[in-house]
């Protein structure tokens, strides 16, 4: 796969260093000489100067065959503009932007952007991750199928404690995928899976029903 990613900074630096551990095709492009003496030095020759915001320079950058193009520059505006370029000029088939500003999350959505990484969301789940009463939290999200990945935790308490998974009132389009056990592997759901306190489920559920699947694991006082 061939990916460009613009924006040279720690998050570009970082995640060009594991695509390129997975065997991708890249590059990056970055406004600044200094970080891309400092990329090419630990990663080769992976770098081009310029501005990921500029036609000519997407083209140079071969932007036409992209897969994917990602942008993770400081700038919001910055990484609107390189993804609209990228998907409507060059005809990407899929686009990536940074937000520092979540509120900018929905004008992004509505002018064609298909995914959208908020810093300030990435490090509340971090944060809801450590908080011991916090037992839903997002893993992934698929933002065109409006598909949620959930880690849902069971409590003892849980109304779904020792009920098999063909029992419970999960919504519509919900499914629990994997369910992991202390000292054990993690094991595929199946409708004879007997839900314990302290499971670790990962579920998939549509975007507007992620109450309804708490509610159904957790009880609505959850």
């Amino acid at each position: 796969m061939y990916i460009i990613i613009v924006g040279g900074g720690k998050i570009g630096y970082h995640l060009a260093k594991a695509l390129l551990a997975e065997g991708h095709e890249l590059l990056v492009i970055e406004k600044d000489r200094n970080r891309i003496e400092f990329i090419s030095g630990e990663l080769g020759s992976v770098c081009m100067l310029g501005d990921g915001c500029e036609t000519a320079v997407l083209a140079e950058a071969g932007t036409n065959r992209a897969d994917m193009l990602i942008a993770v520059t400081g700038d919001d505006e910055d990484n609107l503009v390189a993804c609209q370029l990228a998907k409507h000029k060059f005809k990407v088939p899929r686009t990536i932007a940074r937000l520092s500003n979540p509120k900018n999350e929905t004008l992004f959505h509505l002018l064609g952007i298909d995914v959208t990484v908020s810093s300030t969301d990435v490090i509340m789940e971090n944060i809801e991750q450590e908080v011991p009463t916090h037992v839903l939290t997002h893993l992934l999200t698929i933002r065109d199928r409006g598909i949620e990945i959930v880690e849902v935790k069971i409590p003892p308490d849980a109304k779904s404690t020792g009920k098999k998974v063909k029992d419970l009132d999960l919504p519509p389009g919900s499914a629990l995928a994997i369910v992991i056990r202390s000292d054990q592997r993690p094991q595929m759901v199946t409708q004879d899976t007997v839900i314990q306190a302290g499971d670790q489920i990962i579920a998939l559920t549509p975007t507007d029903t992620e109450e309804q699947l708490k509610i159904a694991l957790q009880g609505d006082n959850k």
